[in-house]
């Protein structure tokens, strides 16, 4: 590998790109740029600081922070000064970060906000291993972290830091990273420096976007996800901008006309859903012509398979309709990254078909992440898959379906857990992903379900309950669904309605209704949720048939402890939540 460490990019943005806006952050609605030289400045100084402080080799120092160049900016000091960094979800429990501050052995604590701040010092109090606590937002009464900075412009130790340097190898661990699972507490994942770095140079060809492209950053830093892709946008010099928060996402598209940017299918499925409702207030011809493009969209297949009228028809729509879909994303879009959960194929269509490519990929915080991906090159795309796998990694699918997964990626083990990481990973070196998979054409993976989540019915038939899920929420007017029906006779489902749509569609027909609860009862939402759900058993087996339903008046939430940070739902922690609704929909039918 060409950068064998992760500080190494900080050497390669200064010799190749030397960029002044390598990492980019709004404050009081100003863009704060660093250029590479302050990037790497700041980060030697608050190195020093650290060693000053006494930092000693692989002390733990958290990261509880929104995505901003600071984030960036601690990372690397911390990982150079021989440091390990673990970084936390702003949103987490406090069971969790309680758990994990004390597991990992944290010394010290970067917060973002006061919030963050109050939630650590409430965790730490019974917790004498951290020794501070800093912000990265001036807070009365909570200590800078500009503090350190200036620590170590007063005490710089350029020699100590590059003996430090050069003694870390590519092997040793770089950082935790735990992973909040469905059930039991979090696992530390420990990444080594070679982790990330072999996915970044096995992941460059894919990348389209160069020194001279813009990134918009907006997914948690803190996963693996957008942090790879952050060293990736570096190893290739892309500057990058930090979006403020999810709301203002829409103006900041607009503002730095981002080439690339990493969302999660949920968004993609919110801009849809937000354009096709626009589509349906148009009135004569151009709702006519809206609708013309958007399902020659839908029908769209890769390499002109459908031949040269549609693509005539095709470019037409482009010109007229698709282009201000370009213009709503900044007009500069060459690729959107989607990852951490299955995209819906006829997203993937209609983006494809306006010239806006969504690559789907797959991977886990084990695999550092990328183990697929769909591509721009020659046959490197099929909607329904995740791509072609990348690059020096081995993927197999075992004798039961699961995908397992051997490669320079693959993490060095759970910290402080052996037998989880021999459970993890085999005699051979393969890491068993716990999803079910298949190659399509003995080369494009696809994903169909949770090895641990397929159940089966008292008929002993077995229901994969993410494929129904899936295509449930391609209806507009579903948010959210879990399937049900273990050790029962027949398949059901928890439906949480997509509110807003379900408001927007009462609101045309001339009724008003408010309240969440009056929305569930209503028997013409009832009706229209029978209906999208027979759409879906039209596609269905017989015995995976959707026999009934019950809508839930609450949105499923991390906070509320339904979903992990990275939304996977904890289907055990919903069902007893819903335990009368269970009861309901199977007690009525013994």
């Amino acid at each position: 590998m060409a950068y064998s460490r992760i500080f190494d990019l900080l050497d390669n943005q200064i010799k190749k790109f030397n960029k002044p806006d390598a990492l980019c952050g709004k404050e009081d609605g100003k863009w704060i740029k660093y250029s590479a030289s302050e990037v790497i400045t700041t980060s030697n100084n608050y190195s020093y600081g650290l060693l000053k402080m006494g930092l000693q080799k692989n002390d733990k120092i958290a990261i509880i922070s929104n995505n901003r160049p600071e984030w960036n900016i601690a990372d690397m000091a911390i990982i150079q000064a021989g440091g390990i960094d673990v970084p936390i979800y702003p949103t987490i429990s406090d069971h969790d970060l309680n758990f994990i501050l004390k597991n990992a052995e944290v010394k010290y604590v970067l917060v973002s906000s006061m919030e963050i701040y109050q939630k650590v010092v409430n965790a730490i109090s019974d917790n004498p291993n951290v020794l501070a606590i800093h912000s990265f937002d001036k807070l009365e009464g909570v200590n800078h972290w500009s503090e350190i900075i200036e620590l170590g412009v007063a005490n710089p130790v350029p020699d100590k830091l590059n003996e430090i340097k050069s003694a870390i190898k590519t092997e040793d661990l770089a950082t935790l990273l735990y992973t909040s699972g469905t059930t039991g507490n979090p696992k530390g994942v420990m990444l080594a420096h070679m982790n990330l770095m072999s996915n970044c140079e096995d992941c460059n060809h894919l990348c389209p976007v160069g020194p001279e492209g813009v990134a918009l950053s907006f997914l948690p830093l803190n996963h693996v996800y957008e942090r790879m892709l952050t060293y990736l946008y570096l190893f290739k010099g892309v500057s990058i901008y930090y979006a403020q928060s999810i709301e203002t996402i829409g103006d900041n598209l607009k503002e730095i006309q981002p080439h690339i940017f990493s969302t999660v299918p949920r968004l993609l499925e919110k801009v849809y859903d937000k354009i096709t409702a626009k589509g349906g207030e148009l009135t004569g011809t151009k709702k006519k012509l809206f609708f013309w493009a958007l399902n020659l969209g839908l029908r769209y297949e890769l390499d002109g398979a459908n031949g040269w009228w549609y693509e005539v028809q095709l470019k037409l729509a482009n010109k007229i309709i698709f282009n201000k879909w370009r213009e709503a994303l900044g007009g500069n879009v060459q690729v959107i990254v989607s990852g951490g959960a299955a995209l819906q194929a006829r997203l993937a269509r209609v983006f494809w078909s306006a010239n806006i490519p969504v690559l789907e990929g797959y991977g886990l915080t084990e695999t550092s992440p990328v183990i697929a991906v769909n591509s721009l090159e020659a046959r490197g795309a099929k909607f329904g898959t995740v791509g072609t796998v990348i690059k020096n990694v081995t993927v197999k699918i075992a004798e039961d379906g699961e995908i397992i997964v051997k490669g320079p990626n693959v993490m060095l083990g759970y910290y402080k857990n052996q037998e989880a990481t021999d459970e993890a990973i085999d005699k051979e070196g393969y890491f068993h992903t716990g999803d079910i998979g298949v190659f399509e054409n003995e080369k494009y993976l696809k994903l169909t379900d949770r090895k641990k989540e397929i159940f089966k019915t008292s008929g002993g038939k077995y229901i994969t309950p993410q494929q129904i899920e899936n295509k449930l929420k391609e209806s507009r007017f579903i948010e959210q669904a879990m399937i049900i029906g273990e050790n029962q006779k027949f398949a059901a489902a928890f439906i949480v309605p997509s509110f807003q749509s379900i408001k927007e569609w009462f609101e045309r027909k001339g009724i008003m209704l408010k309240e969440k609860d009056e929305m569930i009862k209503h028997p013409e939402v009832i009706n229209k949720l029978k209906e999208e759900v027979e759409i879906v058993n039209k596609s269905l087996a017989q015995y995976e048939n959707i026999k009934r339903f019950e809508l839930v008046n609450k949105e499923w939430t991390i906070d509320g402890g339904e979903l992990t940070p990275k939304m996977s739902m904890k289907r055990k922690v919903i069902l007893q939540k819903n335990q009368s609704l269970f009861d309901k929909i199977y007690e009525t039918n013994k």
